[in-house]
């Protein structure tokens, strides 16, 4: 059988990349040396807390070289996909301020908090056609009041991301997931479109930048039930790490395994030598 060799690589950051502000073990060494050897290298991220700037500044401040075109957040897919497909809706958004911006960067209408009514009654949703929920650290009872009338009245249902906690050090913080699962129970409606993983959304823009076949591309990440799932999903080869969510014994428990499985992602040179 022929051995199709690795060309192109999508690198989750949180717990693959770096964890808080700390680089993970051998990712600067590991990042430079596909550099050196003509590798087209993206990160994607789920996060849609900061603009793709901040996550590209970040990455340099670690050791890994990087512009704003070498990642991907969960909330720059959803804007470009809502500004193609659903340029004339309002939305109501359950995120913090950079989404927002991010949103309104795409030609978005984002409707503001309804100030006027009291979060402990009924809300009255007024204009909304569309609920965007993302990882929200400013959640409170007014905003998952406002969402839940105006899904209950027939609002869209969209969200970034679905990851049901966000690694940190020390553990992880409630994510998206966590939000989607409390308005999906309490409305009895389901959500209609992800734009982060594992939706294909996200991966079909990091194969249009990598302009590369998926089975020459290889997806890293450390969420099995989101990077290992949309990387198989879209043809591509993976590898899961252990540096952030998933254990070796949460990948004994897969189905379908991924095709490497990593201390962290230091090992690929390595590991992966005849591939690269």
């Amino acid at each position: 059988m022929e051995v199709v060799s690795l060309d192109g690589f999508v690198f989750d950051l949180d717990g693959t990349v770096y964890l808080g502000e700390k680089a993970l073990p051998g990712a600067v060494d590991t990042i430079g040396h596909l550099r050196a050897r003509a590798k087209r290298v993206l990160f994607v991220s789920n996060k849609p807390l900061q603009p793709r700037q901040a996550y590209a500044e970040k990455l340099a401040r670690l050791g890994i070289p990087a512009g704003p075109d070498d990642v991907i957040t969960s909330g720059y897919v959803l804007g470009y996909h809502l500004s193609r497909h659903f340029p004339d809706l309002a939305y109501y958004v359950l995120g913090e301020q950079a989404l927002l911006d991010e949103l309104r960067g795409h030609g978005l209408r984002i409707v503001g908090e309804f100030s006027d009514q009291d979060p402990k009654e009924v809300i009255r949703p007024e204009g909304v056609d569309a609920v965007v929920v993302a990882f929200d650290r400013t959640l409170d009872y007014r905003k998952l009041n406002t969402a839940y009338q105006a899904l209950v009245q027939g609002a869209r249902f969209f969200a970034t991301n679905a990851d049901k906690m966000c690694p940190m050090p020390g553990g992880g913080i409630p994510d998206a997931g966590a939000t989607i699962a409390a308005l999906e129970h309490i409305t009895g409606r389901k959500l209609e479109l992800l734009a982060g993983k594992p939706s294909r959304l996200i991966m079909d823009v990091a194969l249009s930048r990598l302009d590369l076949p998926p089975e020459r591309c290889l997806m890293v990440g450390d969420r099995l039930e989101t990077d290992m799932f949309m990387g198989q999903q879209a043809g591509m080869k993976t590898a899961a790490v252990l540096s952030g969510a998933s254990t070796r014994a949460d990948v004994a428990r897969m189905e379908r395994p991924p095709d490497f499985v990593l201390e962290n992602i230091g090992e690929i040179p390595r590991v992966l030598h005849d591939l690269l």
